[in-house]
């Protein structure tokens, strides 16, 4: 439960940020891993990034929770979580996660692909990869999927279990297998509640 982490009061923060330290630190001996300051990493995440394919943690308040899965090249923006069991491989192009989005429990988001030619074996087919690309404020729901070649826009939603296999406009809510638009989120009702962070700061469609 990483949340936890960045709520815990003063007298709790000292040894905690200090066993981050350690946890952090010892990524960055054995990984080609870039972690911004103030972040939390379960010393339960599998983080694999060898030369050439590094994972880059790029500002603050990202969040890997135990048993997470995250292969590089593999970028993620302030703000971004990835919640128990996500796995991320960037393949050769690489995984872009823009800020404030959230990836939710058992999703997989694999950036590269198997040819499938009749005359060869699976295992024998060429590797092709073309990368993914995550838009700001994306909420990717439980044991969704996005295939290679996929961009979603910024402030889109992916519903659980959703298999997502084309482009999202920003906005919009997509769900099923393969995935289609069933909604927009400037049409759901306000919540009412104050956000020091909104509306965004660019004029994406809004």
């Amino acid at each position: 439960m990483p949340w936890l982490y960045f709520t815990l009061k003063p007298r709790h923060r000292a040894w905690a940020e200090a066993w981050q330290k350690e946890v952090q630190d010892r990524l960055r001996e054995l990984e080609t891993v870039e972690i911004a300051e103030g972040c939390f990493i379960s010393p339960e995440a599998h983080l694999f990034a060898e030369p050439g394919r590094p994972i880059r943690i790029v500002g603050p308040g990202v969040s890997i929770a135990a048993n997470t899965f995250v292969h590089g090249p593999v970028v993620l923006e302030a703000g971004v979580s990835l919640n128990a069991r996500v796995s991320l491989d960037g393949g050769a192009a690489g995984i872009h996660i823009g800020e404030g989005s959230r990836i939710a429990t058992g999703a997989t988001l694999y950036a590269f692909d198997h040819g499938l030619a009749p005359d060869r074996s699976v295992r024998s087919q060429p590797v092709t990869s073309r990368g993914i690309v995550l838009g700001k404020d994306v909420w990717v729901g439980a044991n969704a999927g996005i295939t290679d070649g996929v961009r979603l826009g910024d402030h889109s939603v992916v519903g659980m279990g959703a298999v997502v296999t084309r482009d999202v406009p920003p906005w919009a809510i997509v769900a099923g297998v393969p995935a289609r638009v069933i909604g927009d989120r400037r049409e759901r009702r306000r919540s009412g509640a104050p956000d020091p962070s909104w509306p965004p700061s660019d004029d994406s469609g809004d």
